[in-house]
């Protein structure tokens, strides 16, 4: 088989860093973007960096992204597969969200991803195909006190990301969210975490929330290596539907989300009846 050619976001830790090392392996092209290239490198260890295009990149700078793409498909030829994957976490009540924490949070987790997609989009509808697998969260499908800014952030993707998938399914290229339940990695140590500068009083739900989430890390059901190879497997088998969850609490979640927004829909149904035009 040919090697495809991924642009993937988000690697130099964590589930990006995993996805970036198995892609290798399999002898795929991996262009990798990064805050860090040292970093990146330095995780990877020994590799055949002949299949490796390493790009420290902004997300948030178009023009820097557009030449990211560029670059990517002058070494390696047309991009088979993006991994939208950059992103962080932020725990906090609404009230305690700055402008600022909520303006930098929703510049690398909805306009970061925008960027990517305007500027691989034109080549993929030109060739007739192509995969995009944006990385959200079962918080994108539900949400938790302490969890509004990122939830509001992953709602915000998988809107995106189901638009565009009606709008391109004409042109050959194919879309799919993934949704992680808690997966082990380092997502909730301090290089992956927000948390609000200042907090308010009567919170203390969320505090408690805060420091068992903190204590998170090396406890998470989800194997971040079987999560990468499942990625992978998306992409690759083109079989997987716009929303793939993994792990089996996403599933649960997801599941309870579904039965509890059903309860929403009937218990409102009346009253919604009532506001049509006679």
């Amino acid at each position: 088989m040919n090697p495809r050619t991924w642009f993937v976001t988000g690697t130099s830790r964590g589930l990006g860093l995993e996805l970036v090392s198995q892609l290798l392996r399999r002898g795929d092209n991996v262009a990798a973007t990064t805050r860090s290239i040292e970093r990146l490198e330095k995780a990877l260890g020994p590799i055949d960096s002949s299949r490796l295009l390493a790009l420290e990149l902004d997300l948030v700078d178009e023009s820097a992204v557009t030449a990211a793409i560029a670059t990517t498909a002058e070494r390696f030829g047309a991009i088979d597969v993006v991994v939208n994957n950059a992103g962080y976490g932020f725990l906090g009540a609404v009230e305690e969200v700055t402008d600022a924490e909520a303006r930098q949070l929703f510049d690398v987790q909805i306009f970061g991803v925008w960027n990517v997609l305007r500027a691989v989009l034109p080549a993929m509808r030109t060739r007739g195909s192509g995969h995009i697998v944006n990385i959200s969260s079962i918080l994108g499908l539900t949400a938790f006190p302490g969890w509004g800014l990122y939830s509001a952030a992953k709602f915000a993707l998988e809107g995106l990301t189901e638009s565009l998938a009606a709008e391109v399914s004409e042109f050959g290229i194919d879309v799919t969210l993934v949704e992680p339940g808690y997966t082990r990695t380092d997502f909730l140590r301090g290089s992956s975490i927000g948390l609000p500068v200042t907090t308010k009083d009567g919170y203390d739900a969320i505090r408690d929330m805060t420091e068992a989430h903190l204590a998170m890390p090396g406890t998470q059901l989800g194997d971040p290596v079987k999560a990468a190879a499942a990625i992978i497997d998306v992409a690759v088998s083109g079989k997987a539907p716009l929303h793939q969850l993994l792990g089996s609490d996403s599933y649960g979640l997801a599941r309870a989300r579904i039965e509890s927004l059903t309860n929403d829909v009937e218990a409102g149904h009346a009253l919604a009846l009532t506001t049509d035009i006679a």
